[in-house]
């Protein structure tokens, strides 16, 4: 979106990309991050809820810092040491007076100086002391984005629908796969050689299954529907072998 102008609801924190959406939510110098790939869940659709969902989870578990907390926090450009007060120099270069001011909210500003002719050194000890009665006045978290109290209280910033679960990587087909469906493959050892279709599953830690059907033996659309197959039930025995 342009410079100032919020994501819609839906989208606060994503960002989408090529391959899918990826979520960037930082709290108090954290950065919580995940990428949430189409392949990975089937399709954009998918994809993008289940970046949602993770996206909403953070921002429940984690808020945002109290408006106080950031109003306590010490500026850059702050010279004093106190966040909050400031000093005021006279022409010549000596501290004229000290200020305590608080942004409250829109339109309204709280500001006390103490002036150092009338005070003395206890000018800048009275705009601290001031400085933290106005901070009582502060109340709530830092506001980020519209959508972040309404996915706090539990409202869904985007259409409820059926989740599905993350495939593994032996279930997502890569671009170069040729038949299709994942797992299932033509091979040709030699440019004269008929072929054969492949069924391969990988098991982290258990290495590979695989069966080849012949094209010379069994056709080539038989044999790439036999190896779809094949493929099928490699995948429900290693289901099976998770559980």
């Amino acid at each position: 979106m342009p410079k100032g102008i919020p994501n819609p609801a839906a989208m606060y924190g994503i960002c989408i990309r090529p391959w899918g959406f990826e979520v960037s939510i930082v709290r108090n110098g954290v950065r919580h991050y995940r990428q949430f790939g189409k392949a990975s869940y089937g399709g954009e659709a998918q994809a993008l809820l289940q970046a949602q969902d993770w996206r909403d989870a953070i921002v429940r578990s984690v808020p945002p810092p109290t408006r106080r907390e950031r109003a306590q926090k010490l500026r850059t450009n702050n010279s004093t040491g106190v966040p909050g007060v400031f000093h005021q120099m006279s022409a010549g270069g000596q501290v004229r007076a000290w200020m305590a001011k608080t942004y409250i909210g829109q339109g309204e500003i709280l500001r006390t100086d103490f002036i150092v002719d009338h005070l003395g050194d206890a000018a800048q000890a009275l705009a601290i002391r001031e400085r933290e009665r106005q901070l009582e006045r502060m109340q709530g978290l830092v506001r980020l984005h519209p959508a972040e109290e309404a996915i706090r209280m539990g409202l869904a910033t985007h259409a409820p629908a059926p989740r599905a679960a993350k495939r593994s990587k032996s279930e997502i087909t890569r671009r170069n796969n040729t038949s299709g469906v994942s797992g299932v493959h033509f091979k040709t050892p030699n440019a004269s050689h008929p072929g054969y279709w492949l069924a391969i599953t990988y098991t982290t830690g258990k290495g590979s299954v695989s069966k080849a059907f012949s094209v010379k033996e069994h056709g080539y659309d038989m044999a790439k529907r036999l190896a779809i197959a094949e493929r099928a039930n490699q995948l429900a025995a290693k289901l099976g072998q998770d559980r």
